[in-house]
């Protein structure tokens, strides 16, 4: 374990339940650090938390550090926060005052990593998808490894599994600009796309925060089919510390339905086998073929990953599917970008697509979509109305702004006015009570309806559950 981690450490985590600064959290338990933190709302991670014996505190004042200093004062206490917190944060003016240590967590993620030999998954979408494969492959071939990510693994219920182990999968995180201080063993950028338009003001600077990430990889694995790394990456010459990069792995897709996808698997050109991968979706395939990929480099045997690979789940959030109410089905993913909707949307699209014995055969694929941020609605109004529009039936919600201030005013109508263009079956509703209130009227038997975005509204299966009880 670095220096810096010794057993007389203490952290105390502003903003503790939010999926990343938890699975930190549960890591640090994990290795017999003491943890306190503080969040303003109780959630499944918090509860986690407190039962692996973290103090929580469900406020962010003054009086919990002061408390913290109490308890600990045996022990060195780090502060640690995301760039979620922001300024006027309480405990965090408190903290700067009496000029006690904050770090953020990709500091502590990545003192983390040092212990270990780390596959560090990077890229703008499919992260916490190909940390969840890559992580339930070396679980079940090599009972060898350990994973911190921003999703929830299946095969762990957990977002952190850290244990004395040769191999950690880390999910790290481009959206701040941090991703430069994680060192890996491996990197994966799966993709490369504008987004976070709070952070970066155009793609030339996401290009050069993942080109960072590259130069602190000992190897590097890029996803020959996004052409932005293609173009970036796939150059011997600008990149002389790295090992040299091929098209070493391909998975070829013969056959995509709702319940599967049938590849041939491919090293270096040549044909290895068939695979058949129990999740559907090209997108999906291309995050497997990174997981198989990675599994190869680090010696894991092909047949082992062929035995395991029919154990493969999404993360929670991902295409999951929530529960049927009168002949609804109701699935949750975290789209929240033009790119990501599209490619839910196509997925969506498979479950109608078998004609026998399909129970969708009279239904539609509606499209319930609360947008993440001002700033991104402001970059993506247009892309967000042309791939949104592809849905049968779209209902739009108010703007979850995650912290951020409403500077040009703007609202979801500007999508929804945009999208009536193209498709007339649009509505803004402003939030999912009204849409419970009015659910027999917004849909109808054999319904497929997608719940997407990245704020609160995975709350909505809940909300429904509760009035249909």
């Amino acid at each position: 374990m670095d220096k810096e981690l010794i057993p007389k450490n203490h952290f105390h985590f502003i903003g503790i339940g939010g999926i990343g600064m938890s699975a930190i959290a549960i890591g640090l338990l994990k290795k017999g650090y003491s943890v306190s933190g503080s969040d303003l709302a109780k959630n499944n991670e918090t509860k986690k938390l407190e039962e692996l014996g973290a103090i929580i505190f469900y406020s962010q004042i003054r009086r919990n550090i002061e408390f913290i200093i109490s308890k600990f004062n045996n022990k060195l206490i780090n502060f640690v926060v995301s760039t979620a917190i922001k300024p006027e944060n309480e405990e965090l003016i408190f903290c700067r005052e009496k000029k006690l240590p904050v770090k953020h967590r990709s500091e502590i993620l990545a003192l983390l990593m040092q212990s270990y030999n780390s596959l560090a998954v990077a890229g703008s979408h499919g992260k916490t998808s190909t940390s969840t494969f890559l992580s339930t492959l070396l679980e079940l071939c090599t009972h060898n490894s350990s994973s911190i990510t921003g999703g929830i693994i299946p095969i762990y219920n957990s977002n952190c599994h850290l244990e004395n182990t040769k191999f950690l999968v880390a999910e790290v995180d481009e959206s701040d600009g941090t991703i430069n201080r994680y060192k890996s063993d491996i990197g994966i950028i799966n993709n490369i796309d504008f987004d976070h338009c709070d952070h970066f003001s155009d793609l030339n600077e996401v290009i050069s925060s993942f080109k960072d990430f590259a130069k602190n990889s000992k190897k590097l694995l890029i996803n020959f089919d996004c052409k932005i790394t293609r173009n970036n990456f796939y150059s011997k010459s600008k990149w002389s510390n790295i090992t040299p990069i091929k098209i070493g792995y391909a998975l070829i897709p013969t056959e995509i339905n709702k319940n599967h996808t049938i590849g041939k698997y491919y090293e270096n050109g040549n044909f290895i086998s068939s695979i058949n991968i129990p999740i559907p979706g090209l997108h999906n395939l291309s995050n497997i073929t990174a997981a198989i990929a990675a599994s190869r480099m680090i010696g894991v045997d092909f047949l082992e990953i062929k035995k395991n690979i029919k154990y493969l789940k999404l993360p929670k959030k991902r295409f999951e599917f929530r529960g049927q109410v009168d002949k609804r089905h109701l699935f949750d993913d975290y789209a929240h970008h033009p790119n990501e909707i599209k490619e839910t949307i196509k997925l969506g699209r498979l479950f109608f697509k078998q004609k026998s014995n399909n129970e969708f055969h009279k239904g539609r694929l509606i499209a319930i979509f609360q947008p993440h941020r001002y700033s991104r609605v402001k970059k993506f109004t247009k892309e967000f109305a042309e791939e949104l529009s592809k849905a049968d039936v779209i209902y739009v919600t108010s703007i979850y702004a995650a912290g951020e201030e409403n500077v040009d005013k703007i609202t979801s109508q500007i999508i929804t006015d945009l999208i009536y263009k193209q498709n007339k079956n649009v509505s803004y509703i402003n939030n999912y009570h009204e849409i419970t209130e009015n659910f027999y009227k917004l849909t109808q038997e054999g319904d497929l309806i997608l719940n997407m975005g990245a704020g609160d509204c995975h709350n909505f299966w809940s909300i429904l559950s509760g009035k249909n009880n």
